[in-house]
Formats: C-alpha cells, sequence, structure tokens
C-alpha cells in the first residue's frame, strides 16, 4: 500500500493570543507541527503533505522542506476545505492519513495499528472522554456502526450527551477521499466545509467505517491555547521521565524534569530535580548532576559530578571531573579530564588540562591550560582587548595567584608560579616566579572623610 499523510496546519489559533502561528509554538523545546512531521516520518510514508495557511512562510522557513510536500490553504473554509487543497498531491497513493499539527503527542504505534487494522475505505480514530465538551461526537446505530460525526454546536442534547468523541485522525482510499471531498457543503453551523462529514458520506455508499483508539487518551488532545499546552508539556516530560527511568536513570523526582532534546545515558546516572537538558545531550556511567543545573548540547564523560545550580552549553567534560557549584561552562569548551571547576567561575572556549583546578571566583576564557594548574582566586583572562579576541596559554603545572590578570596574548611557561596580584602583559618563563605589581605606599597625615555633624 502506498500510504500519504496529510496534515493540516493552517490554523490561526487565535485562542493562543500570539504573533507566532499555532503550530510554531514548543512543546519539549520543538514546534507542535514539528513532532507530528517526525511522528509521521515514523510510519515510512510515501509522500508527507504539510497544508499551511495562517503565517505560512514564517512556518516553511521554520520546519525546512526536509521531502516535505507544502500546500497553501488561503482561506480557511474547514478541514474539508484544507484536504481539497492537498487532493494533487496526493496522485499515485492508495490512503491517505490525515493528521494535525495541533495535535503533537499522537504516536506512532498508535497510528500503526489503525492502518494496519483498516480493511474498509476509511479507518478512523476515536476516544471515550468523561467530558467532551467541545469535541464532535461519534453517533452510532442500536448495533454500534458508526452513523456520522455530529460537530458540538450542530449536536442535539442527546448528542451531546455521547463521551465517544472524533480526534480528527482519519484513513482514507484516495479515489473514495476524491469523490467524497466533492460533495462536501458548508450547510452548518460554520458555515464550513467539514471532513468528518465524509462519515455519512461512507456510511450512505455503504462502506464500512473502521474505528481505531489510541493507547492512551491524551495523544488526540489538541493544543487551543497556552493552559493545553503546559498540560501536554507535562504529559510528554512525564513519558520521557517513565522512558529514562525504565533504562536505568535515577530521577530524584520525575516531576522536576525537563528534557527538550535527546539524552543518552550509560549506567548508573542520577538526575536531582529542575535539570533540564537541551539539544543533544549525552551522560557516561556514574554521572551525578546536582538540582537546578542546565545542561544544553554536552557531552560529559563518566564519574563526572556537576554540583547543583550549574550551565553547562556546547561543552565536553572529560571523566572524573567536578564542576560546581555555580559555573558556567559555555560553548567551545573542553575539560580533559579530572578537573576542578568550583563556584563563580566562568569558562569559555578554553581547553582545561588533565586535573586542573579553578576553583573560585574566576573567568578563564580563550585559553589553552596544561595539566595539573592551580588557579588562584579571582583571576582573569583578559582576552578581549575591544577589537579582538586572543588566547592565553598556560603550561602544566603552572600555579596562578589569586587576583591575577593574564593580558593575552601571554603565555605562562610549565611549572610558572605567578605572585597574588599581578598583572601579567608579558610571556612568563617555566619554572621561575614572576611578579607584576605596582609599589606599595602608605601615605602618611591621610585621614579618612567623615560626615558632617547635624
Amino acid at each position: 500500500m502506498k500510504l500519504g499523510i496529510v496534515i493540516l496546519a493552517a490554523g490561526q489559533g487565535t485562542r493562543m493570543k500570539s504573533r507566532r502561528p499555532k503550530v510554531l509554538h514548543e512543546l519539549a523545546g520543538r514546534p507542535l507541527l514539528r513532532h507530528v512531521i517526525d511522528t509521521a516520518l515514523e510510519l515510512s510514508p510515501e509522500r508527507v503533505v504539510v497544508v499551511y495557511g495562517h503565517g505560512g512562510e514564517q512556518v516553511r522557513r521554520a520546519i525546512g522542506d526536509e521531502g516535505l510536500h507544502w500546500v497553501e490553504q488561503r482561506e480557511q473554509l474547514g478541514t474539508g476545505h484544507a484536504v481539497q487543497q492537498a487532493l494533487p498531491a496526493l496522485e499515485g497513493l492508495d490512503k491517505v492519513l490525515v493528521l494535525y499539527g495541533d495535535v503533537p503527542l499522537i504516536r506512532a504505534r498508535s497510528l500503526r495499528h489503525l492502518i494496519d487494522t483498516t480493511e474498509s475505505a476509511l479507518g478512523l480514530m476515536t476516544v471515550d472522554l468523561a467530558d467532551p465538551t467541545g469535541y464532535g461526537r461519534i453517533v452510532r446505530d442500536e448495533a454500534g456502526n458508526v452513523l456520522r460525526i455530529v460537530e458540538e454546536k450542530d449536536a442535539s442534547e442527546a448528542e451531546r450527551a455521547i463521551c465517544e468523541i472524533n480526534t480528527g485522525i482519519m484513513l482514507i482510499g484516495v479515489e473514495r477521499l476524491r469523490a467524497w471531498l466533492q460533495r462536501l457543503s458548508p450547510d452548518n453551523a460554520q458555515g464550513e466545509y467539514y471532513l468528518t462529514d465524509l462519515i455519512a458520506m461512507a456510511v450512505h455508499d455503504g462502506i464500512a467505517i473502521h474505528v481505531a483508539q489510541p493507547e492512551d487518551p491524551v495523544e488526540a488532545e489538541g493544543v487551543n491555547d497556552r493552559a493545553q499546552l503546559a498540560a501536554l508539556e507535562r504529559v510528554y516530560q512525564r513519558w520521557q521521565a517513565e522512558a529514562l527511568m525504565a533504562a536505568g536513570v535515577t530521577l530524584r523526582d520525575p516531576a522536576r524534569f525537563d528534557l527538550r532534546g535527546t539524552l543518552r545515558t550509560g549506567m548508573d546516572v542520577e538526575l536531582d530535580v529542575n535539570v533540564l537538558l537541551e539539544g543533544e545531550v549525552v551522560l557516561g556511567d556514574n554521572v551525578r548532576v546536582g538540582a537546578n543545573t542546565v545542561l544544553r548540547d554536552v557531552t560529559v564523560e563518566e564519574d563526572v559530578t556537576i554540583l547543583e545550580n550549574c550551565v553547562l552549553e556546547e561543552a565536553r567534560i572529560g571523566s572524573g571531573s567536578r564542576i560546581g557549584p555555580f559555573s558556567r561552562i559555555r560553548p567551545g569548551t573542553h575539560l580533559v579530564g579530572g578537573a576542578h571547576v568550583g563556584n563563580f567561575v566562568e569558562i569559555k572556549n578554553s581547553t582545561i588540562g588533565h586535573g586542573s583546578k579553578v576553583n573560585h571566583l574566576s573567568y578563564v576564557g580563550d585559553t589553552h591550560m596544561g595539566a595539573g594548574v592551580n588557579i588562584g582566586a579571582g583571576t582573569i583572562t583578559c582576552n578581549y582587548d575591544g577589537a579582538n579576541k586572543h588566547r592565553t596559554l598556560i603550561g602544566d603545572r603552572a600555579f596562578i595567584g589569586s587576583n591575577t590578570a593574564l593580558v593575552a596574548p601571554v603565555s605562562v611557561g610549565d611549572g610558572a608560579t605567578i605572585g597574588a596580584g599581578s598583572v601579567i602583559t608579558r610571556d612568563a618563563p617555566a619554572e621561575k616566579l614572576t611578579l607584576a605589581r605596582a609599589k606599595q605606599v602608605t601615605i602618611e597625615g591621610w585621614t579618612r572623610p567623615k560626615k558632617e555633624e547635624g
């Protein structure tokens, strides 16, 4: 069977109260539409067609083509009208699966079940809700056969009491779809062309309607406002937390965990509360991450401890290193291994050699640091001259005293010692003590200013 997938993503989303198209609002760091496209691609379809409208070019730029077929719905005249716009892109296909760009949690295995169990020209996904308010109801006959779908605004009191609702997800034979779409009418409360009217047409034509349900009803929930977006975010994060714990990761509180990207872990990884992971994150064996820490596009090798309140991004942390609390590791940083980076230390675009220590209140930028180096508290590398960045080189076993400024470009030799409070503007030789301090002066007869009385 040649399967096509049509994703309807043309809605304005007025209840979001945003200039951004609704399908570009993010769940777990990705646009809603991106979630649906990725799920669609898991089904290996012949073609994926995205029907866009409101903010269309913005949507296309944000998502990218990636082999997608984009179809514009210039007027938003309903779901049936949207699929009509997609018809030319469905030539040569056998069946089409209709999905929605604002229903991000639908899972591929639920869709595969609908596809595999539907033998007729029309398959429909439904769910049962305790409170079906706002959804189209599934109307069945006494034998349980589906007769039609009625939208809430068009429903009678008896029909509104039905708890089985339409998800909007349908699997339709392309030739039947083409014929049924020609018969759609906007004769309803909204004045729109409802795709759901195909159900009554199929019944009229004697086509059996197959019904399937997702594993979890929440898969079919859409996003219409920010409260619903927040609610689905927590569901998605719960799913990810459960998968990680099943894989052996310890989460101190699964309800206070966020993954907005991908995570690969080794054995015995532990994450404390309010850890946020973004982009591509890799955590090796025995990694411990403290509370309130952000890891963004980071690789952390085995036996690393990251204490509380740290931010690491686009960096590589070598095995046996210790970071934090309150450390910031910026892009381009590589801790080779066994390094210590302590409280209120910022490191940017630098290599920190094996066993080196930057433990307190320091800034290290654009630096190559050897092994076994000790950086005293308050040390900074002055890497920016107001126009250009320059590098600092620090050799193995160097000792940099507290409150030192290394004015790049400058190098400190192997085993060199820099006296506390120095401003180093020229290269410091290996194995020697280098000082650069102003002369200390005591001013005789000076008195501290006092406040005037009265």
